[in-house]
């Protein structure tokens, strides 16, 4: 999990707790310790709000989140993953 680890770290380094992210988000700290754990997934409209509080520029954020949002979706079928995101890389590359 990308995200998961990456605010996880951020938030370690900032000596912040839990609990603090989880009050800006409006959800109890057990279901933010989720997310950082990778089990549960964060909501997109709470990547700006986790950005500014771990100081992080929130594309980055958000390219972390979709990561994971694909990887999730494609992970389980291993013998064409690659060339799923191959044929996806062009499509947007088309656009």
């Amino acid at each position: 999990m990308l995200f998961s680890e990456k605010i996880h770290q951020l938030r370690e380094e900032k000596k912040l707790y839990q609990k603090q992210i989880a009050s800006a988000l409006s959800i109890d700290t057990p279901m933010y310790c989720r997310i950082e754990r990778g089990e549960r997934r964060a909501k997109k409209e709470q990547i700006p709000i986790i950005a500014e509080i771990l100081q992080i520029d929130p594309d980055e954020l958000l390219a972390l989140w979709l990561a994971d949002q694909v990887t999730a979706v494609v992970a389980s079928e291993t013998s064409i993953a690659k060339q799923v995101l191959e044929i996806a890389n062009n499509a947007i590359d088309e656009k």
